[in-house]
C-alpha cells in the first residue's frame, strides 16, 4: 500500500498545511469512518461539524479551522481529494488477455496493436478496433462499427452497425449503442416504422453507465460530446446531440432531436422532450420534467420545470396546500355567516 505524507498530498494538489506534514496517509474515506493512517475531505459546509470529530489523520479544507487532523487548505476540495485518490488507489486495473480463441473475429475485422478480446467477443465484418482496447466477456461490435483507442467495453455492452465510437471511451456493461429509436410513422391506425439510417457517435473520453441506451439517429447521427459522463440507465433519443462534458445522472431520459449545450447537468430521472434546445451551462434538477427550451445559464426544477428559486417557493406552497385549502374554507365560511347577517338586517 502506498503511504504518502501530508506535505506530499498538499505539493500534488497545490494546497497549504495546517497541522503537522510529516503525518502519513495511506487511504482514503468519507469524514464519519475515516480512520488515523486515512484522508478525508469537507466539500459541503453543512458537514463541517464532522471535521472537528474526525479521526483521520488528514482533511481536505476550503479553508483552515478547528480540527484535530493536518489539514490541506485548498480551493476546490472534492477535487483535490479525487487527485490524492487517485494517487494513493489508482483506478480499477481492466484485465489485458490478448485475442482469446473464443473470441468471434470476422476476416475482414481490423484489429490495433494491444488489442485485448475477452471470451465469446464478436466484431463483425469491417468492424475497426484501436489500439490498446479492451473488450469484455459477450460484447457485441458490429458491422462497419469503429472503436477507438484504449477504450474499454465491459461485458454485454452491444454496440450495432456503422456506429462511432472515440478514444478512452469507458462503456460499462450491459449499455447498447446504436439501435434503433422509437421511430414510427401512424398511418390508419398502423405504426409503420421510420429507418434509422443515421449512426450514433461517441466522441473522445466519454463515460456511459450500465445498461443506458443511445439511440442511432434517423436522419442525422446521435451524437454524445467529447468528455460527457452518462450515469446507469441514461436513455438517448434517436437525432440527439449533447454538447461536450455534460453531466447526466441515472435514468434521464432525452427524447429524439434535442439539442443540449455544453457544461450541462441533469440530476436523477429528468425527462426532457423532443425538440427542444437545452442551452450551454444549463442545470436541471432532479425528477424534472422539461417540456420547453432552456436559454443558456438557466437552472431549473419541476414539472414543468422552471427557474429555480421560484420552483423552490412554488414547491413549498404545493406542501401547505392541504392547510390553505382548509383556511379558505374557514374564510368562505365566515364570509357566508357575514352575508347572511346583512341580509337578516332590518333596513334604516
Amino acid at each position: 500500500m502506498i503511504q504518502k505524507t501530508v506535505g506530499e498530498l498538499a505539493a500534488l494538489v497545490g494546497g497549504q498545511v495546517v497541522g503537522d506534514a510529516e503525518a502519513c496517509v495511506g487511504s482514503g474515506a468519507t469524514l464519519e469512518l475515516a480512520r488515523p493512517g486515512q484522508i478525508t475531505f469537507l466539500a459541503n459546509a453543512r458537514y463541517a461539524p464532522l471535521v472537528r470529530q474526525t479521526r483521520a489523520t488528514a482533511v481536505v479544507v476550503p479553508e483552515a479551522m478547528e480540527c484535530p487532523a493536518a489539514q490541506i487548505v485548498t480551493g476546490n476540495p472534492y477535487y483535490a481529494f479525487t487527485r490524492i485518490l487517485v494517487l494513493l488507489h489508482g483506478h480499477r486495473h481492466y484485465l489485458r488477455v490478448g485475442i482469446s480463441p473464443e473470441a468471434r473475429v470476422h476476416p475482414t475485422a481490423s484489429l490495433g496493436p494491444d488489442v485485448s478480446l475477452h471470451t465469446n467477443v464478436t466484431v463483425c465484418e469491417e468492424a475497426r478496433i484501436g489500439r490498446g482496447t479492451i473488450l469484455y466477456p459477450g460484447v457485441f461490435i458490429g458491422p462497419g462499427t469503429e472503436v477507438g483507442e484504449d477504450c474499454v467495453l465491459l461485458p454485454h455492452v452491444v454496440v450495432y452497425e456503422n456506429c462511432q465510437i472515440g478514444n478512452r471511451v469507458l462503456i460499462h456493461a450491459g449499455a447498447c449503442i446504436g439501435h434503433d429509436g422509437l421511430g414510427f410513422s401512424t398511418h390508419q391506425g398502423t405504426h409503420h416504422k421510420i429507418p434509422h439510417i443515421a449512426r450514433a457517435v461517441i466522441e473522445d473520453d466519454v463515460e456511459i453507465g450500465a445498461n443506458a441506451g443511445i439511440e442511432r439517429g434517423s436522419l442525422h447521427d446521435t451524437v454524445i460530446g467529447t468528455g460527457s459522463k452518462l450515469g446507469s440507465a441514461v436513455a438517448i433519443g434517436h437525432g440527439v446531440r449533447v454538447g461536450a462534458h455534460c453531466l447526466m445522472v441515472a435514468q434521464t431520459g432525452v427524447a429524439g432531436s434535442t439539442r443540449i449545450g455544453h457544461h450541462c447537468v441533469m440530476a436523477g430521472q429528468v425527462g426532457i422532450a423532443g425538440h427542444l434546445d437545452i442551452g450551454n451551462h444549463v442545470t436541471i434538477a432532479a425528477q424534472s420534467g422539461v417540456s420547453q427550451n432552456i436559454p443558456d445559464g438557466e437552472r431549473v426544477f419541476g414539472t414543468p420545470a422552471f427557474e429555480m428559486s421560484k420552483a423552490v417557493e412554488a414547491a413549498a406552497i404545493y406542501k401547505r396546500l392541504p392547510e390553505l385549502r382548509q383556511t379558505i374554507r374557514e374564510l368562505e365560511r365566515r364570509v357566508a355567516e357575514l352575508e347572511k347577517r346583512i341580509e337578516q338586517k332590518p333596513s334604516q
